[in-house]
């Protein structure tokens, strides 16, 4: 089960005079073609004595229009909702096989419906510099679409800009930076000039603090929390309206609720109307808070029901250590790379690649952590019956008393080192350990693998 969110948003004008408000159209309730499941939804607007006509505009929106019959000193409009944050796949979707390719036509039954989403405003001179440098050779329509998302997150830095309206795509691109809302209009922009049909779309993004820090990529966000956005959707036959995010270069996913996709940012405003000239007072508020979270895989327990865990474990440790009781472990962990798991070195060959020196590097991360003073073997593992070869092993060896065994790791070389040995080499160590230990240096000789045999042995 998913983490159910609940949001509460809150926009709130006070006037110093009593003023005469036009009709006030509020788009604040998710769109029908949410992909985030919404569980609830409430909008309350004050002053009470109002009239409200909830509507849907030309593009299936959802909207409310708020006639007010008398001079007001307020306007309050607050929202609740509740959204199943359940996550989900932005990639499951199937495109035609006439579109899987950049560029193509629209089919002809829909191509007239989509003008509108296909008709750009005149580009100017930074739109027509940026579009020449994109490709026009033949390439698949997804990944051009994610790579064109990928680099306005790159090249257009993200500002947070209170200020109304939204820039053109060259006021954009000369200042290099700008709001959600103005690289997402880009991005339109962008789309159109191409022949893609692309919208508009505001919305609500409710960022979750991730259970577990990303081993790469960006870390997510420190705390829970949510605001408004804008981001730009696709039409690709077959798969319908995908959103791209061009402030994160991502698809959008369970973090995104729209609340109006229009064909021009002015038909997607949270809220737009008139009022009689007054000193306004701006009062604004958004939260999240997590009304319900079930265990999970990432977080099986609470926070609280980790601190019973950790509290018990200190007991149970306190009550063995006072027994005499001493535990080990069996059994060997698998490691494999998070980098090329797929790799035949990670599921069916002894060696590859990358398998080595990984374990290199471990061995040595252990020995830092639990046997400073510990000597490194590099050898033959185990032989297991019916394997034509043994297993190799890395292997740590320390003395319980902390007494170092081995004071200069240095000395074991790095399994990708060009140190230059050989049998000479390992003939004047071998030679060095007798002298210390008083043997006779006849003692050391050389040993040779009888490959003959081995020959009839596989032969058999």
């Amino acid at each position: 089960m998913a983490i159910l969110a609940a949001v509460y948003h809150l926009t709130h004008y006070k006037y110093d005079r009593p003023v005469v408000l036009g009709p006030q159209v509020i788009r604040l309730q998710p769109a029908p073609h949410s992909r985030t499941k919404v569980l609830s939804h409430s909008l309350k607007v004050g002053p009470a004595n109002h009239f409200v006509n909830l509507q849907q505009d030309p593009y299936g929106n959802f909207l409310a229009r708020f006639v007010f019959p008398e001079p007001v000193t307020e306007l309050k409009i607050e929202v609740d909702l509740v959204a199943d944050m359940t996550v989900y796949n932005p990639f499951d979707f199937f495109v035609e096989p006439s579109a899987e390719t950049f560029p193509f036509e629209y089919p002809e039954e829909i191509r007239d419906d989509l003008t509108i989403y296909r008709t750009p405003e005149p580009a100017g001179p930074l739109l027509e510099a940026f579009l020449k440098t994109l490709a026009r050779h033949p390439t698949n329509t997804v990944n051009f679409v994610v790579d064109l998302n990928a680099r306005l997150q790159r090249e257009i830095a993200y500002i947070v800009r209170m200020e109304t309206g939204v820039f053109s795509p060259e006021e954009t691109l000369a200042a290099g930076k700008g709001s959600c809302r103005d690289s997402s209009w880009l991005l339109v922009q962008i789309l159109r000039n191409l022949g893609i049909a692309a919208r508009f779309v505001s919305g609500y993004l409710i960022q979750l603090k991730p259970d577990l820090v990303a081993l790469d990529g960006p870390p997510g966000t420190a705390t829970d929390f949510t605001d408004l956005h804008a981001w730009c959707e696709v039409y690709l036959p077959g798969a319908g309206w995908i959103g791209f995010d061009p402030t994160s270069g991502l698809l959008t996913g369970e973090s995104h609720v729209p609340l109006a996709a229009t064909p021009h940012f002015r038909n997607a405003a949270p809220i737009s109307g008139m009022a009689s000239f007054a000193n306004v007072e701006f009062g604004f508020d958004m939260r999240v808070d997590r009304i319900a979270e079930h265990p999970r895989i990432t977080k099986p327990f609470s926070d609280e029901s980790w601190q019973a865990l950790d509290a018990l474990g200190v007991q149970v440790d306190a009550a063995l250590q006072a027994g005499d009781v001493r535990l080990t472990m069996g059994g060997e962990p698998t490691f494999v790379s998070i980098d090329d798991f797929e790799a035949a070195e990670w599921n069916t060959a002894a060696v590859g690649p990358t398998k080595r020196e990984k374990a290199d590097a471990l061995i040595r991360r252990l020995r830092e952590r639990f046997a400073p003073g510990g000597f490194l073997h590099y050898g033959q593992g185990k032989w297991y019956p019916g394997e034509s070869l043994p297993r190799w092993t890395f292997s740590l060896y320390w003395r319980t008393d902390g007494e170092p065994v081995w004071s200069d790791p240095s000395l074991i070389a790095h399994e990708k080192s060009e140190a230059d040995v050989g049998p000479k080499q390992a003939e004047g160590l071998l030679t060095a350990i007798a002298d210390e230990l008083g043997i006779d240096n006849t003692m050391v000789s050389e040993a040779y693998e009888d490959q003959a045999e081995w020959l009839l042995k596989e032969g058999k």
